[in-house]
């Protein structure tokens, strides 16, 4: 039989993953998203959480389907086991978007898609979740990969899951925040089943605060990582 017909299927995961339970060098550039001495320098932030998206991306490639396939070095060949898939791959804007290039950085052939997802706030502090711009590929048959440094209630992954749903079905769906809140976890799993979604999450906090804030959290995300937003 050619080479390039050989398949392997991996074993798929668990439907949750938490990379910080494993003793790993994962978990120092988690501790220093976490650490307030060290948000202070933006430019490390946003790198530490490209970090953590390559260590992710890694570890989501080992659930691929793998082909055989013959390569050619300068003193012979040999064959090789490489991913069948191209996944693409989205994130919420704008706190994503490092998260999202560290999964791009090893995912370097993915197609990408874009949401932008965000809190309304109304006057009694309650809020709800706006769609306001979202671009995507068709999402037929592929692996999706979609990434959010913090998991919350999950009000704006459900949200930008079910607009990117539009796109088409996935084989696979792929969550990959460093941070979430049990409520977050639990939330997803009532509104989808996880038989064809995994949940890869750094650590799981237990509290929310009243604005629905990670306890004890890395605070906010996106001003972390490219500044304070205006409230206007």
């Amino acid at each position: 039989m050619p080479v390039e017909n050989h398949y392997i299927c991996c074993k798929a995961k668990a439907m949750i993953n938490v990379l910080g339970k494993e003793k790993s060098l994962f978990n120092r550039f988690l501790m220093e998203l976490r650490e307030v001495k060290v948000q202070a320098d933006s430019l490390r932030f946003r790198r530490n959480l490209q970090r953590l998206g390559e260590i992710f991306a890694y570890e989501i490639s080992k659930t691929f389907t793998f082909k055989s396939v013959e390569v050619t070095t300068p003193l012979g060949t040999l064959e090789m086991n490489l991913p069948v898939e191209s996944p693409v791959l989205a994130t919420i804007l704008r706190a994503g978007l490092p998260l999202h290039q560290g999964l791009l950085n090893y995912f370097d052939e993915a197609d990408s898609a874009f949401v932008s997802a965000y809190r309304k706030y109304s006057k009694d502090e309650k809020f709800t979740i706006k769609l306001d711009y979202l671009s995507a590929p068709s999402l037929d048959g592929r692996i999706l990969i979609i990434s959010d440094p913090m998991l919350a209630t999950g009000g704006s992954l459900i949200a930008s899951i079910n607009g990117l749903l539009g796109n088409g079905k996935p084989k696979h769906i792929h969550i990959v925040c460093a941070l979430a809140s049990d409520e977050g976890i639990a939330n997803v799993k009532k509104k989808y089943s996880l038989k064809n979604m995994t949940i890869w999450v750094g650590a799981i906090d237990a509290e929310l605060t009243a604005k629905a804030y990670i306890v004890p959290g890395l605070g906010d995300a996106g001003d972390l990582a490219f500044g304070v937003k205006s409230d206007i």
